[in-house]
């Protein structure tokens, strides 16, 4: 049994906890019991993939790089749409941007599955924020000892001008900036060989959601046999309001083979 662990976003500003500027409801628990089942099982995991929101100060997807047609504030969770910012109601503040952002929105916008929303600043490159959670931290620290290698660690979302959900494209990908195209060699690494992809992290209604699937669109062009993909249920859950969003990913991935399962089932599947 070849098992790899695919970990989104276990970081600080996405879990209730005090100070962070994203919190999930029930996060700081999944990565707790993450790290218990790392600790338990991590023996029997050929290999672990972390990624990391990993964002600047100002970038599109953020407070600070909106301003309204007043030069007032813009909050948090707005969603921005192309003929609003054609209207003036929304612009960037960086008046010199606002060609290459209405392009990307009418991107986003006619693959027909995000509007552009406006989160409050949080996963800053280098702040507390993005760090990983402790618990999961010291447990990945514990595993590269104790298995004699490394964590793979991927950091999504650097490019300023489109939001990057999945950790393998971003929303918009742009031809000029790597790290927003199809990461090709990342999902033939974590299927080439195995038989079981277990996925945890934050958030189940986002991140995680974005990444399943973008791995999915990709497994057409895999050429070996594809390894069970498994959602490990108690270490994920959705940002507030976003509910149904969890249940439709969990609903379309459902459809396509991936399974929802315990705990105590993801480490007999381990065992076996």
């Amino acid at each position: 049994m070849i098992a790899r662990l695919l970990i989104i976003d276990p970081q600080n500003d996405f879990c209730d906890v005090p100070g962070a500027a994203l919190p999930v409801a029930g996060a700081d628990a999944d990565m707790h019991r993450l790290a218990d089942f790392m600790q338990d099982h991590g023996e029997r995991l050929a290999s672990i993939t972390v990624t990391l929101d990993s964002h600047a100060s100002v970038a599109v997807e953020r407070t600070t790089f909106w301003k309204k047609k007043d030069g007032g504030e813009v909050a948090p969770f707005t969603e921005v749409t192309a003929a609003q910012v054609r209207a003036g109601e929304y612009m960037p503040r960086d008046a010199a941007l606002a060609g290459d952002v209405l392009a990307m929105l009418d991107k986003l916008e006619a693959g027909g599955r995000y509007r552009l929303m406006v989160w409050p600043v949080h996963c800053v490159t280098g702040t507390w924020g993005h760090n990983i959670h402790d618990a999961v931290a010291a447990r990945l620290a514990s595993w590269k000892v104790e298995r004699q290698r490394p964590a793979k660690k991927v950091l999504k979302g650097v490019y300023t001008l489109s939001e990057h959900y999945g950790v393998f494209e971003a929303e918009v990908p742009v031809d000029s900036e790597e790290n927003t195209r199809f990461n090709h060699k990342l999902a033939h690494d974590l299927l080439a060989g195995t038989d079981l992809l277990l996925v945890a992290g934050e958030a189940s209604s986002h991140c995680v959601a974005a990444s399943v699937e973008q791995l999915l669109r990709f497994t057409p062009r895999f050429a070996g046999k594809l390894p069970a993909i498994a959602l490990i249920r108690e270490c994920m859950s959705p940002v507030s309001g976003f509910e149904a969003a969890e249940q439709a990913f969990f609903d379309r991935v459902a459809a396509r083979g991936v399974e929802r399962i315990g705990l105590d089932e993801a480490a007999r599947r381990l065992r076996s």
